[in-house]
């Protein structure tokens, strides 16, 4: 019996498990206590304390009501939420912007399949953060004072104060960041796309064809649902990029919450109280878009019988 259990792969993938994972709580363990150690040393007392305090501090754009006299606490729960505007909408714009150039990098068109092409080879080789000067300094920072404001279609407005809706006003550290990360991210989303339905066999296409399906039901109906087996598990690290790179927002005064936490850590001194919330906030964000992802690629896959 006991050699048997030594010669199980099963045992030795297990053991090798739980030594990996108590090697890993060791390391954790020492560098914890150094670190404790160092802050007695320094006479910095470790803990959370600061952040029922008073911030003291202005944000610009805020979602919800906020006061220079509310604590640290709810400034950084601020500075979350307007990560997650950022991030919501850049996820939902980069999906369109990248399937769309995707598509068209296909396309029969010589001028759209050439159009894409460009875009994508101009956006993916820019760095991201000349790209969001670009779009602030160059872009919105350049448009007309308010009172002398761009009008498009008589009910979207565009100056240096932002793009004016009729139900609310984007601010222009908001829409370059928005803008900058989309137009990013999506020229990698395309080339994902690209791949993805030039992994369809060509007999799908055909058969597609030959049901009398228009190029544009054959692409819908049959292609690309087949492509996104290939394009979710990129297209997750993609999503996860552009979530972690909405911390580059504090390069045009976005206060999102690598913004207020610096002035955060820059106020109280909390460096590694303050480094430790915000690794735990873009965890927790990459977690969940890791976990919904995966249960969406799970679903198109295709199920064995």
């Amino acid at each position: 019996m006991t050699n048997s259990i030594w010669r199980d792969i099963r045992f030795w993938r297990i053991a090798l498990q739980l030594i990996a994972v108590f090697l890993a709580a060791v390391v954790v363990v020492i560098l914890w206590g150094n670190l404790k150690r160092n802050l007695q040393q320094l006479g910095i007392p470790f803990g959370f304390d600061f952040l029922k305090q008073q911030a003291s501090f202005d944000i610009g754009e805020t979602l919800i009501s906020y006061k220079p006299t509310d604590t640290y606490s709810h400034a950084l729960w601020v500075g979350l939420i307007n990560s997650l505007r950022v991030a919501v909408a850049g996820i939902f714009l980069t999906t369109i912007v990248g399937v769309s150039a995707g598509i068209a990098r296909l396309s029969d068109n010589w001028l759209v399949r050439n159009i894409a092409m460009v875009y994508v080879e101009v956006f993916r080789n820019t760095p991201l953060l000349l790209q969001l000067l670009f779009w602030y300094f160059a872009v919105f920072l350049s448009f007309p004072k308010t009172g002398n404001k761009i009008s498009l279609w008589g009910f979207i407005g565009i100056s240096q104060n932002g793009l004016e809706l009729p139900w609310f006003t984007l601010s222009p550290e908001f829409s370059a960041l928005l803008l900058g990360l989309t137009f990013y991210t999506g020229s990698f989303i395309a080339e994902i796309v690209r791949g993805g339905i030039q992994s369809v066999p060509k007999g799908q296409w055909e058969a597609a064809r030959s049901l009398g399906l228009k190029p544009g039901l054959v692409m819908r109906l049959v292609v690309f649902p087949q492509a996104l087996r290939v394009i979710i598990p990129p297209l997750t690290s993609q999503y996860l990029n552009l979530t972690k790179n909405t911390s580059l927002a504090i390069a045009i005064g976005y206060p999102d919450i690598y913004f207020v936490a610096s002035t955060t850590f820059n106020q109280t001194g909390k460096a590694v109280e303050v480094i430790l919330l915000i690794m735990l906030t873009y965890l927790t964000l990459s977690l969940t878009i890791s976990v919904v992802m995966n249960l969406f690629n799970r679903s198109v896959q295709i199920k064995e019988r």
